[in-house]
């Protein structure tokens, strides 16, 4: 500890993841849309794209026919699907070997990806772990030392687990005493897991074997002989990448037994939609359940006394109301601390005394922090003081109080940029954060608690020189007169002339907050010229659960309207102009910009959905996308229905529309947002497109939704993208 609670912004939709009434705004839309136009009314395209046979699939949705005539593209490995990804691969792979700029973009983008960097070290045990990447390592590799100071030595290096480094650490855990190491690995970029146990001293993995782990990490009890875990049932070989995931299970394992020995903590056949994140309180006295249903900010809240031993405590429900978001920060004894937003919409840090029979009722709750006029995202209580960070117009803000809740002094960041970390022990002295921005690549600093001075530990050296940029900070006004906050980045003295080469990235969604990140791809993106937009829409955390809810379910058309006013903005201001301006956006970002070219296709040159949500009507019917009702709603509701018709990326195609140059891109195997919906989508914008501007669809293999990618693959990536951003807008690199 302290545990976070894990919300579905982070399970379902995000890498690096409510509800109220509205009437759909008017707009231009056909209630049978089918998701492309009959094969009769096909418009003549300027490519020979490879035939999508159509179906004869209808459904009917409250009296409403909708038309699905590519539904075969759901199945990722139907010999038909097959032969279509391997058609359209060759057809996207010809178009972007032919742009001559693609492969000076790709040395710039290796070059810069080529540097030192680390992640924020461990202490447990008195050892220090950390990870490190000497720059193109496909993977970070895992070191552990005696000292801060001491030499380290390798613990653990994914790169030896594949040859093409598509095998990945998808988390880790140290027990208490530092000997020894859980770990999980991803394959292939899929969420499920196989966790392992190594010894520090060693090196050397034990016999245990636990699988089916997905959306968990693993707790060691204090004694370090076992570790908490949540898994599934195993699914059917044919449907492990597509299956729902439902009724999730949390047990302990203790070492030195299989698998099927392991003891159940906690099940419930009635709520196959509950998951469970079990944490074990820094004293060992706890283990803490955060229990969720989907990626609605509410959350139950559980706990075991682990006194007695691990499965003869009771399982006592703590706070099982689901009326707010709890987050576990840390206890005194029976007294627990949360990060909760039950009657704060942007956050407040509570005390809870566990022992009192009103303990569920907040009219017993002592609040140590009140509700700021920022937004709290993140707490931590270490070396006597609790650490929150909170979000100002989007960017980090860090406050330090004592328990008592009085204000200490707030920690002086370098700029507008992101600051997490700072975990550690009560009896911590000190505590390490890292500090980054869209121009300053992730530095790691050390802080004196007492003192409150910060010092840096590790600071990368990247081939650039940020002082050649720059990053500003402005609102622009949605369609029903929000004010939207966007930051931009590029290079200093750019005239504002409308013809700046502007990629305008966006999210909305599942409370997620984008905040000021460096990333090697924007990097070389503004080298190139181009400017960087980063949009903070509705649906996202920035501003608390009210941002949230006012872009979910029947207000989720405010997401797309606030993305369309600030690509009206960026023209307005005379940024850019339609025949400059991108947009991208990935998962839930990916259903944005799809809902945005369907929209407003004339707004932009070109876009870049990446792994997206396009089946509005069908996301909840595979794996982990029920989770996202809470956000999206459902089909299955006749009012919702309507809302997911009306803007839908894959039912608003329009046979005769002129759209965006549009590079899709997904992996065959993706199972967090199956490749289904970008492989329909695909082929029904290609059977509407009138225009001469491309759509094609980029199909990664042996890859998933985007986390542990080798870095060999990311750049790839990257080059093709913006190779292809580079030939839509016209732009000069080199």
């Amino acid at each position: 500890m302290p545990t976070r609670t894990l919300t579905f912004a982070a399970l379902c939709l995000l890498l690096a993841c409510r509800p109220g009434a509205m009437t759909m705004p008017d707009r231009p839309h056909n209630e049978g849309a089918t998701g492309a136009p009959a094969a009769s009314e096909a418009p003549k395209s300027a490519f020979a794209y490879p035939v999508s046979k159509r179906g004869e699939v209808v459904d009917d949705y409250h009296g409403t026919k909708v038309a699905d005539p590519y539904r075969w593209l759901e199945e990722p490995d139907a010999p038909d699907t097959r032969t279509w990804i391997e058609a359209q691969n060759k057809l996207t792979f010809d178009y972007l070997g032919g742009i001559a700029e693609r492969e000076l973009i790709k040395a710039r983008l290796t070059k810069l990806w080529n540097y030192e960097r680390y992640g924020l070290p461990v202490r447990e045990g008195g050892r220090v772990f950390f990870s490190k990447n000497d720059g193109l390592q496909n993977q970070s590799v895992i070191y552990t030392a005696d000292s801060l100071k001491g030499e380290p030595r390798v613990l653990l290096d994914p790169n030896t687990l594949s040859a093409d480094g598509t095998v990945a650490l998808s988390g880790g855990a140290y027990s208490d005493d530092g000997k020894l190491y859980a770990y999980g690995l991803a394959s292939a970029g899929s969420d499920w897991q196989e966790w392992r146990v190594r010894e520090v001293a060693t090196g050397k993995d034990l016999p245990d074997l636990v699988k089916w782990v997905k959306f968990s990490g693993a707790s060691w009890t204090r004694d370090g002989k076992g570790f908490f875990y949540s898994r599934y049932d195993e699914p059917s070989a044919d449907k492990a990448l597509q299956a729902k995931n439902e009724f999730q299970k949390l047990y302990y394992h203790r070492l030195g037994t299989t698998q099927a020995e392991d003891l159940l903590i906690y099940e419930r056949k009635d709520k196959p939609k509950w998951g469970y994140n079990g944490g074990v309180s820094d004293d060992g006295r706890y283990l803490v359940i955060s229990v969720w249903e989907g990626s609605a900010d509410k959350n139950a809240v559980f706990h075991v006394d682990l006194k007695p031993g691990v499965g003869k405590g009771k399982v006592v429900e703590l706070l099982p109301k689901f009326d707010g978001q709890y987050s576990f920060i840390d206890n005194d004894g029976p007294v627990f601390y949360f990060m909760a937003n039950t009657g704060a919409p942007r956050g407040k840090v509570i005390a809870i005394d566990t022992r009192k029979p009103d303990a569920a009722d907040p009219a017993s709750w002592k609040t140590l922090v009140p509700e700021a006029a920022e937004t709290l995202r993140g707490v931590s209580l270490v070396g006597g003081r609790l650490f929150a960070n909170y979000l100002k117009d989007a960017h980090s803000q860090v406050k330090v109080f004592k328990l008592d809740g009085k204000l200490e002094r707030e920690l002086a960041l370098p700029g507008i940029g992101s600051a997490n970390g700072f975990g550690g022990k009560k009896k911590d002295k000190d505590l390490f954060y890292a500090y980054t921005s869209f121009t300053s690549p992730s530095t790691i600093y050390r802080l004196d608690i007492a003192s409150g001075k910060s010092e840096v530990y590790r600071q990368p050296k990247v081939d650039f020189d940020p002082t050649q940029y720059e990053t500003s900070q402005v609102f622009f006004t949605s369609k029903d007169g929000t004010k939207v906050p966007m930051f931009l980045a590029h290079k200093k003295g750019i005239a504002k002339d409308g013809n700046n080469p502007t990629y305008l990235y966006g999210y909305g969604g599942f409370n997620a907050a984008i905040t000021p990140y460096f990333s090697v791809a924007d990097l070389t993106w503004m080298e190139m010229g181009g400017v960087l937009a980063v949009a903070n829409l509705r649906g996202g955390g920035e501003y608390g659960e009210a941002w949230h809810e006012a872009g979910t379910k029947l207000r989720k058309q405010n997401v797309f309207d606030d993305f369309i006013a600030a690509a009206e903005f960026l023209i307005a201001d005379k940024i850019t102009s339609p025949s400059k301006l991108a947009i991208g956006g990935r998962s839930n970002g990916g259903l944005l910009v799809g809902a945005a070219l369907t929209q407003r296709p004339e707004l932009f040159a070109a876009a870049l959905p990446g792994v997206g949500v396009m089946d509005m009507l069908r996301f909840h019917k595979f794996t982990i996308g029920w989770a996202w009702v809470p956000d999206y709603g459902s089909a299955e509701d006749p009012e919702q229905f309507k809302a997911l018709h009306a803007y839908s990326p894959l039912h608003n195609l329009k046979a005769g529309t002129k759209y965006p140059a549009t590079l899709v891109y997904t992996a065959d195997h993706d199972d967090r947002v199956v490749p289904g919906h970008s492989f329909k989508f695909t082929a029904a914008m290609q059977a509407a497109q009138a225009g001469d501007s491309p759509v094609l669809i980029r199909i990664d293999v042996k890859a998933g939704h985007g986390a542990g990618k080798p870095t060999t693959k990311v750049i790839e990536e990257w080059a093709d993208l913006w190779g292809f951003l580079v030939k839509s807008l016209g732009m000069k690199v080199g």
